[in-house]
């Protein structure tokens, strides 16, 4: 899967953590692993200029999706024969999410993992214009957060058990030459 990522934003963020978030939305939503995308952060003034453009409203916004190809509208773009695609393009506003994460209580990454889920699910087709699609658009943006936060916490424990481990392995003298103990080496 090929995420492109450009932060004209002028706000720094962890855009490893963004291109994760892309990653896991895609996979749980079985999309082609040839499936392109793009995330482009912009600042407030072109984010405005684009919400004004495109969706006629006034003032910026927090997220955009531009779709690149037109998906079959008699199936479900994230079903699993799905053939692989230029899925378009989320344009984020950190600066717009940065006030959103403070009334939400949560960070800006957190708020920015939420924003990009919500990116890959318009793009996959889901909206949010009337109640049941509002139900199920967020149902389904809420459980994939909820797994993607999940899945970093444990490979954060992990990555501090294996340096733990490593530090120990090295303080008994245990530790090889390329990093790893001489029992592994054996």
């Amino acid at each position: 899967m090929s995420i492109e990522i450009a932060n004209e934003s002028g706000v720094q963020v962890d855009e490893e953590s963004i291109v994760s978030a892309a990653r896991f939305a895609l996979d749980r939503m079985e999309v082609s692993p040839l499936a392109e995308l793009s995330v482009l952060l912009v600042t407030l003034e072109v984010m405005e200029d684009l919400h004004e453009r495109w969706m006629d409203l006034p003032g910026p916004t927090d997220v955009m999706a531009f779709p690149m190809e037109e998906l079959d509208a008699t199936r479900r773009p994230d079903a699993a024969e799905a053939s692989p695609a230029l899925l378009g393009d989320i344009v984020l506003c950190p600066a717009f999410a940065r006030d959103q994460a403070r009334t939400a209580g949560h960070s800006l990454a957190e708020e920015l993992h939420l924003l990009t889920v919500h990116g890959v699910l318009h793009l996959l087709g889901y909206d949010h214009a009337e109640p049941a699609e509002e139900r199920e658009m967020f149902s389904l943006q809420n459980r994939i957060l909820a797994d993607f936060t999940a899945a970093r916490l444990a490979a954060q424990r992990r990555d501090a058990r294996r340096s733990a481990d490593d530090r120990l392995l090295g303080a008994a003298g245990l530790q090889g030459t390329d990093g790893g103990s001489e029992a592994e080496q054996s």
